[in-house]
């Protein structure tokens, strides 16, 4: 018969560390998925642009990062950068890869959620001669935003269950500090469990708020202030 040995005093003796670890996590995929959503449209918008050089940089950039791997940049970021003079902390480190990592998937969403848009909204905006930015804000915008939610929340819970790779620069997020613990005290059981439910919690709260959000989402749009 296979039994655990379960420790809840050890348990309760380091929840505080994992929790607070975990305040670390949450504010790097906060940090991240900001980043994520302002290089996503950037990029969605280049891809847009009537200067074809500007449109072909885009593409091979978003193609870049999307087909090399979220480690990969990081140990770039971190490991190499510095070499050119430019050096930044882990937790710095960390938003700016997944910032750039998932706007460039992000991007495509975006550029997806836009081409969706009908012909006729783009030829009304031309007829009333708004200019492109109120065209973008005003019409297209506005009615792309919700059918790209549910993709959206997605890749930011993606980006949440990826922070662990973060550990591999020194960054205190749950992961590391549960290795750590697990190291100092050679129990692992507790520390491993306590953050596997931690994101699993984390994940299905935020998948509720996202589905949330898109129920409450008015579907035809609204006005961007």
């Amino acid at each position: 018969m296979i039994s655990f040995d379960w420790d809840w005093a050890f348990v309760f003796e380091i929840l505080p560390m994992i929790l607070s670890a975990a305040k670390v996590t949450l504010l790097a995929t906060l940090l991240g998925s900001i980043l994520a959503i302002l290089v996503g449209l950037s990029f969605a918008l280049l891809r847009r642009s009537k200067l074809v050089l500007l449109r072909v940089v885009t593409y091979w950039i978003v193609e870049f990062v999307r087909s090399t791997p979220l480690l990969v940049q990081i140990f770039f970021l971190y490991y190499v950068l510095p070499e050119f003079g430019i050096s930044m902390s882990p937790l710095l480190t960390g938003v700016l890869a997944l910032g750039l990592h998932y706007g460039a998937y992000l991007s495509e969403v975006f550029r997806s959620g836009i081409d969706g848009i009908e012909k006729g909204q783009w030829e009304a905006a031309r007829a009333l001669n708004l200019t492109t930015y109120d065209t973008y804000k005003d019409i297209v915008l506005p009615q792309a935003i919700r059918p790209m939610i549910p993709a959206t929340g997605n890749y930011i819970i993606a980006m949440f269950k990826e922070t662990p790779q973060l550990s591999a620069i020194t960054l205190l997020e749950m992961l590391q500090v549960a290795k750590i613990i697990g190291s100092e005290n050679f129990r692992y059981l507790e520390p491993f469990t306590m953050v596997g439910i931690l994101y699993l919690v984390f994940s299905l709260v935020a998948a509720y708020g996202i589905h949330c959000i898109e129920r409450r989402f008015p579907k035809e749009g609204f006005t961007l202030r």
